[in-house]
């Protein structure tokens, strides 16, 4: 990361929000003593993995149902202000470090992981608007100039839509046969509208999960999600697997108990890993699928690796709650073979700079990362010109409805036509 000139940071604030759920958040603003400022608002998840840096949260009963974040803002205005008042703004690694040490804790358990964040993404702002860039260039990471392969989720089902018919998380759709980012906004946005019709037409509710998919009851709901998919995007004039494909998240820690995996939505199924493995198999047979990310669960190292043996050359094979962005984690399923890609989630490790070190990891490794929100958005675009800095080349923001799905692909398409004929798009699945 550039750091080119001194730019102290003058003031330090935040204040309650809420997320897309109505549940608190944390928004925070950095001020500079040039009077360059930035503010950045940190999401939250439902489906999360146990080793993810603590979120942090008032426990009242009587506020929020405990959810409050008084105490995170406080730490905000207290103690970590006066840990960073007088320091560069422009040099984001020694900033995010001074918050660690600030913690001290393995964990981010004392001042919040939430606290850092905001602090961190807000101090990033804060130093594009004082060198007069886009956020993209001036976190000057990489090339910043390869727009990433969306993954719009279109179905919802299980801990992000409770009452569907679907055990998996998300099913998204995969614009991969577009020339250009936007043409592959518009490729999805017709197929979500197709989506909606067939849905519509097969008198079932088009009612939207936490990310924006549609959250119906289907019979034999986790194949039959595909097989809707398949015929939307026929529908709005696409070919399967050419225009556009298929990516899943199982998020496969929620159904796995008791060393099994039990699809209770769809049948009451229960499955070994080595039977999961053979379900994803036949799909992959049946359905345009690219991409599969959580398949199995974070404890399932083992049948993680099983499944990237038998189907990585086939798909791309994602991580996320076993890696919950850390690169402890990340290496492990490097030395292992766990995966061939991780998912990024800024607020699971909770700084800009230890994101920053998770992508460059994988990208060393030959990896794949995918850039992601949480199912607890705000409508701070953070994420799309983090994907654009790091030259992720993936991000997946939610559906093609809810507005804070929406401002992550809209900033990109901002980004798109700034960048104009230098704007990279490529097909990842290549």
């Amino acid at each position: 990361m550039n750091v080119q000139l001194q730019s102290p940071i003058a003031a330090i604030d935040a204040m309650e929000i809420l997320d897309s759920r109505g549940v608190p958040t944390i928004k925070a603003r950095v001020v500079l003593q040039s009077g360059a400022s930035g503010a950045a608002a940190v999401p939250s998840g439902a489906s999360t993995g146990s080793e993810e840096a603590v979120e942090l949260r008032d426990g009242d009963p009587h506020r929020y149902f405990g959810k409050g974040v008084r105490k995170v803002v406080a730490h905000v205005q207290g103690e970590i202000a006066k840990g960073l008042v007088g320091r560069n703004a422009l040099d984001q690694q020694a900033i995010d470090a001074r918050l660690i040490e600030l913690d001290g804790t393995p964990n981010k358990a004392r001042l919040g992981a939430n606290a850092l964040l905001a602090v961190s993404m807000a101090t990033a702002r804060a130093a594009a608007v004082e060198r007069d860039l886009p956020l993209y260039r001036s976190l000057g990471v990489g090339k910043a100039d390869l727009l990433p392969m969306p993954m719009f989720n279109v179905l919802n089902g299980g801990l992000h839509a409770p009452s569907s018919s679907m055990d998996f998380q998300e099913f998204m759709l995969v614009p991969l046969g577009a020339p250009g980012f936007t043409e592959a906004v518009r490729y999805a946005a017709e197929t979500f509208d197709a989506l909606r019709k067939l849905l519509q037409s097969m008198g079932h509710s088009t009612s939207v999960g936490d990310e924006g998919g549609f959250a119906p009851r289907l019979g034999n709901g986790n194949a039959a999600a595909c097989e809707l998919i398949v015929r939307a995007i026929e529908r709005a004039g696409y070919r399967p697997g050419i225009d556009l494909a298929i990516a899943l998240d199982p998020a496969a820690t929620s159904f796995y108990q008791e060393g099994e995996y039990r699809l209770t939505r769809s049948g009451h199924q229960r499955y070994s890993s080595e039977q999961m493995i053979d379900l994803y198999a036949d799909w992959l047979s049946a359905y345009p699928i690219v991409s599969i990310e959580d398949g199995m669960a974070e404890d399932d190292w083992s049948g993680f690796a099983q499944m990237t043996r038998r189907l990585g050359e086939r798909i791309q094979i994602v991580g996320d709650d076993n890696f919950v962005t850390n690169v402890r984690f990340i290496q492990r399923g490097i030395d292992e073979g766990t995966a061939n890609a991780s998912l990024i989630k800024l607020n699971q490790i909770g700084t800009v700079s230890e994101t920053v070190e998770a992508v460059q990891l994988c990208q060393r490794a030959g990896w794949r990362t995918v850039i992601s929100h949480r199912s607890g958005e705000t409508e701070d675009p953070f994420i799309a010109d983090f994907a654009v800095a790091v030259d992720a080349g993936q991000m997946k923001s939610g559906s093609l409805s809810r507005s804070e799905r929406l401002a992550k692909y809209n900033r990109l398409l901002e980004i798109d036509a700034e960048l104009g004929e230098r704007a990279r798009f490529v097909n990842p699945y290549r």
